[in-house]
């Protein structure tokens, strides 16, 4: 047996046995799923409606299935580079064209969720991933950075979209932190567990939405609205984030999964 094929039937059996677990970092996808909110002078993406097709009846006597529509950016989701204007003339760009192989990296999980819980407007610096690394190591080119913040664990619409008369109130990223990112440390893209990977107050930054602008006009890619990130490590596990292959797709609702060591 071959030294590659080897490690994989070692990662079967690690399963089998227990050894490593598949965490699911999936928001359920529905009817009450939260859709990120726009300015009314804008197109708003549809939530989630559900239509049976047939259920063991007249329209279809032995099977159960369902016509789904929503938009791309809907619940646990992927935002591809040609999401954003800036990443519009990449290569590989789309759902369909992007190498899959890129869908893989380890994970590197940045735990905010007490920041964020006294201040909704916690933004992750080029300086809190300093200190983490100081702590953690520096984090391997190709990784997907995740910021846990438990907002998954907001059960309510209204709390979880955290919008005020001056807009949302949701953690981010400051600008210069995502240059740092996407620059410094050649990561696969970030992945958040509010609505958007952008900070609530985001269209007030410079450049506005930081997170989409420099990721995706940098050919990364956006994990939002993520769950379960305080079942993972600060570094060890590896994430399995694909997204449906829509032609020319902006992005798509995706199950994310991380494989992570037992303890």
């Amino acid at each position: 047996m071959s030294t590659r094929s080897s490690v994989l039937t070692l990662l079967v059996e690690e399963l089998r046995r227990g050894q490593v677990k598949v965490v699911d970092l999936t928001q359920p996808l529905g009817p009450e799923t939260p859709v990120i909110g726009l300015p009314p002078i804008f197109a708003a993406s549809p939530g989630v409606t559900i239509e049976e097709i047939s259920h063991y009846d007249d329209k279809g006597p032995a099977w159960y299935w369902n016509t789904i529509r929503l938009g791309e950016h809907t619940g646990t989701h992927f935002d591809a580079p040609v999401h954003w204007v800036t990443g519009k003339d990449l290569p590989a760009n789309t759902t369909d064209t992007i190498p899959a192989a890129r869908f893989v990296g380890p994970a590197c999980v940045i735990d905010c969720s007490q920041a964020a819980a006294e201040d909704a407007d916690f933004l992750l610096t080029r300086e809190h991933v300093l200190a983490w690394e100081a702590e953690h190591g520096q984090m391997p080119p190709r990784a997907w950075l995740l910021m846990r913040t438990d907002w998954s664990k907001r059960s309510d619409r209204a709390a979880f979209l955290n919008a005020g008369p001056d807009g949302p109130h949701t953690p981010g990223f400051t600008p210069d932190c995502v240059r740092f990112l996407a620059h410094e440390r050649d990561v696969l893209g970030v992945g958040v567990e509010t609505v958007g990977t952008d900070a609530g107050q985001a269209a007030g930054f410079d450049p506005p939405f930081p997170a989409h602008n420099v990721m995706q006009g940098s050919g990364r890619f956006g994990l939002a609205s993520l769950a379960n990130l305080d079942q993972l490590p600060p570094t060890g596990a590896v994430v399995i984030a694909a997204p449906l292959k829509l032609v020319g797709g902006s992005g798509s609702p995706l199950r994310v999964l991380a494989l992570v060591p037992a303890e």
